[in-house]
């Protein structure tokens, strides 16, 4: 993954803007008003996005840049990006059959059914969904997106990286939510070393952090309060070297930290996002991350589906 492929996602992305996606909000705030000893925190507002997370970049890209079969698309997905690929689909036009595990809550479910998507629900864990989706593929010929190892979908959250750079400006740091990497995958390849880009995971699904343990991808047990969509159990095949080349720090957050964050962001900002999107602001306020005073710190607010009542 590169800056040319990036690119190339822009290009092909560029005359949906306002037809289906959008340019989601970057708001600045000084440090001390998220309680950070920073000059500055940017918020990347990207659960303002169409189907309520960064999915629908990168899902949208695959759907444009593949030809699509009439048996469809289909996908594997803790929930957002089944949601982001069904949003595609139906705006293409196109049938859309989605998998999820267990742990996929009910909210994310819901709006999958709202837009028109078949719902499969198979096991309890991601892997699992991934599997039966994978032999349903097989079995049907329906185009397959990938929640986060396929180029163009890490190319679509490469637009993202983007966006904040035209927003903004080059910020200092970037703290990215990490699942199977296809986000921390696309900003990464965009910022390279421009920026320090940071992954954080919840303690109880290290995908990236054991990985870098053990010096190349390898399972882990994933659950916890973000496992529906930080719940992959090995990092992103495209991402790994990305994350190897550009990716200086991978910290761990335990999930009361995300929890408490997830609900500063509603009762403070009223900003209501799922827990994965949370951990930007956990690292600050557990100082697992600590900038420097002069710093500009953007967080990814990477998702919204979430059943609002579960903040409190």
């Amino acid at each position: 993954m590169n800056k040319k492929e990036i690119d190339s996602a822009l290009r092909r992305l560029e005359k949906h803007y306002g037809s289906f996606l959008r340019k989601t909000p970057l708001l600045k705030l000084p440090g001390a008003a998220l309680g950070v000893a920073c000059a500055e925190v940017w918020l990347k507002l990207e659960h303002l996005q169409v189907g309520g997370s960064f999915k629908a970049r990168g899902m949208l890209n695959r759907l444009l840049a593949q030809p699509i079969p009439a048996s469809g698309v289909i996908v594997a997905s803790g929930g957002n990006a089944g949601i982001a690929t069904a949003a595609a689909a139906k705006a293409l036009g196109v049938r859309c059959e989605v998998f999820l595990p267990g742990v996929s809550p009910e909210a994310k479910r819901a709006r999958l059914r709202d837009l028109g998507a078949e719902v499969v629900v198979v096991g309890n864990a991601y892997a699992e969904a991934l599997e039966a989706c994978l032999a349903r593929q097989a079995a049907t010929g329906a185009l397959l997106t990938h929640a986060y190892d396929q180029p163009e979908v890490l190319a679509g959250a490469g637009s993202l990286a983007a966006e904040i750079e035209e927003q903004g400006g080059l910020p200092d740091s970037v703290l990215v939510s990490v699942g199977g990497g296809g986000l921390i995958g696309g900003i990464a390849a965009w910022f390279e070393q421009r920026s320090r880009v940071v992954a954080l995971e919840p303690v109880n699904a290290p995908t990236l952090f054991r990985a870098r343990e053990a010096g190349e991808p390898v399972d882990v047990a994933v659950s916890g309060i973000a496992a529906d969509s930080l719940g992959a159990k090995r990092i992103g095949s495209l991402s790994w070297p990305v994350t190897q080349q550009f990716v200086r720090d991978a910290l761990l957050l335990e999930d009361e930290a995300i929890r408490r964050a997830q609900q500063w962001l509603w009762k403070e900002l009223k900003l209501a996002v799922e827990p994965a999107a949370a951990l930007g602001l956990a690292a600050l306020q557990t100082g697992a991350y600590q900038p420097q005073p002069d710093e500009h710190v953007c967080l990814v607010i990477c998702g919204a589906n979430v059943d609002p009542s579960s903040i409190l």
